[in-house]
């Protein structure tokens, strides 16, 4: 999923603000414009399981140009962040895994 980001630009003294207008008060901040976008994509992520765990439905991605020109927004930066959708499947899924021996056996005798 791709949704469109806010970006308020910081300086030396003001730390960078991210929002993501389609998910309502989901924002972010950081020191530099890097650690701003990092920082937004793990809330919006934090945003979007929250919002399962209520039953909540998930907003779709607006168009970019929809959020660029809604007037809310003037004077600030637009940009895009990418939330996994598999992040937040709970389905389960068969992996083979390679552990130490040691491993295997302390589960072994723990039972």
């Amino acid at each position: 999923m791709r949704y469109p980001i806010m970006i308020e630009v910081g300086d030396d003294d003001t730390a960078f603000g991210v929002a993501v207008p389609d998910l309502p008060g989901c924002f972010s901040a950081g020191d530099t414009l890097d650690d701003a976008v990092t920082n937004v994509r793990e809330a919006a992520a934090l945003w979007i399981e929250d919002a399962l765990d209520r039953g909540a439905a998930i907003p779709a991605p607006s168009r970019i140009d929809a959020v660029r020109t809604d007037p809310q927004w003037a004077g600030w930066v637009v940009g895009v962040v990418e939330v996994d959708p598999a992040l937040f499947d709970s389905s389960a899924e068969r992996v083979n895994i390679t552990l130490p021996r040691k491993v295997l056996a302390a589960r072994v005798t723990c039972r």
